[in-house]
């Protein structure tokens, strides 16, 4: 296991930018989980026409994945799109046990019971809405769903109803600086953030459902101030909705934090977290003291120390490169085992392409890594057993239920 790049010191790189070394439900309560809540891992398998996409079901035991079970959704994906895209959410509530899943290949999203595993719908936004070329992201706050079509550039509006259904409400165009769709997205309470893909972010009012612009659309710090130009792609919202926290795709990993304060997006404040290749899917620990990164292109996983408080980011650790990383090119979305301190267990969906396109075979995978952390040092090592083998190609987005609880 290497230490945090023991030894070298990453040079900023711009004005607002910091270098680090060595040397609810509706309520609002949060999830609560009872010894003898199962716990499961839930993988939008992305499978493309004439295949029907499905979301496959793992159930958790220790640090193994049993296969459990898979839904048809009744549509078909894509088999790939941006890294930070998320593409499989549940309500962060054991009173609103729903699971939505986008397929990108028929523009729609599927709602699957948690509770019964099995699809209570398949519905559709607008006939123009189109997530074909990179997929359709999902976030879900108490009462809406959004879904970021990176085709057409618009992001549709779905109300929640009762047993999982969706009623779709509208949508908007929502395109960055640079002409890029949205990447990734994070709502939290009545904000909506979003990052374009082409090194600009933004966000949104919800309080009344459909986003209206907070008027902050912006190019990043990072993409502003550096030559190698990273680019935000996924995003996360601390718990009570201080800083967005934005992962770059880009030649070095790279995250940037914007505070909230104001009730729209601040500029931009840049670290650069490894010399290994971008960081384009993140994901904070419950206890928010870690935010963990998904390095796509280089197979490691990173965690970094996060103040929520002050929205400041220090160094952390980083994995080995994870086993068969070569024979399964690129790494998705990350998600923690458990609903407190640092989710203890880490999976990260680890994309295989068909075999006609890589000859490295047609397996996904599911990455799982132990953390252990004393507060200012910590430690990722892939478990025994991983990673678990799945029976299909291209998956990159994961989620775990009961879901963190934020």
């Amino acid at each position: 296991m290497k230490a945090w790049m023991k030894g070298v010191c990453l040079p900023a790189f711009g004005l607002a930018i910091v270098t680090l070394c060595s040397g609810s439900d509706p309520s609002g309560k949060s999830a609560r989980v009872t010894p003898t809540t199962p716990i499961y891992l839930a993988v939008n398998q992305d499978l493309a026409y004439p295949t029907m996409n499905a979301v496959g079901f793992l159930k958790t035991s220790g640090t193994q994945l049993l296969n459990l079970n898979s839904v048809l959704t009744g549509g078909f994906g894509i088999q790939g799109g941006f890294f930070g895209t998320q593409r499989v959410t549940s309500l962060p509530s054991l009173t609103a046990p729903c699971l939505y899943v986008s397929d990108a290949g028929t523009n729609d999203i599927a709602a699957v019971s948690l509770l019964g595993q099995q699809l209570m719908g398949t519905f559709s936004a607008s006939q123009t809405d189109d997530g074909s070329t990179n997929g359709i992201g999902l976030a879900v706050s108490s009462q809406y769903l959004y879904a970021s079509f990176t085709a057409s550039a618009t992001i549709a509006t779905f109300s929640l109803q009762g047993n999982c259904g969706l009623t779709f409400l509208g949508d908007i165009s929502a395109v960055g600086l640079q002409g890029g769709s949205v990447s990734g997205m994070a709502v939290n309470g009545n904000i909506l953030v979003v990052a374009y893909g082409d090194g600009s972010i933004q966000s949104f009012n919800v309080s009344n459902g459909i986003p209206v612009s907070n008027g902050d659309l912006q190019n990043s710090t990072g993409y502003s101030s550096s030559k190698s130009r990273p680019m935000p792609s996924g995003v996360d919202i601390t718990q009570n909705g201080g800083y967005a926290i934005f992962g770059d795709v880009g030649p070095t990993a790279t995250v940037e934090v914007s505070s909230l304060a104001s009730g729209k997006l601040a500029t931009t404040v840049v670290y650069l977290v490894g010399p290994v290749v971008d960081a384009g899917s993140i994901r904070l620990s419950p206890d928010q003291h870690l935010l963990y990164i998904s390095s796509s292109e280089s197979g490691k996983i990173i965690a970094i120390f996060f103040n929520a408080t002050t929205g400041v980011v220090t160094r952390g650790c980083i994995s080995s490169t994870l086993n068969g990383f070569n024979s399964r090119p690129w790494l998705g979305s990350v998600a923690t085992r458990d609903t407190s301190g640092t989710g203890n267990v880490l999976y990260v969906a680890e994309f295989g392409r068909d075999y006609l396109e890589v000859n490295h075979g047609p397996s996904s995978a599911i990455g799982i890594l132990t953390i252990t952390s004393t507060g200012t040092t910590c430690n990722l090592r892939e478990a025994s057993g991983s990673p678990q083998l799945l029976p299909f190609p291209g998956s990159l987005s994961i989620g775990v239920y009961p879901p963190r609880p934020f």
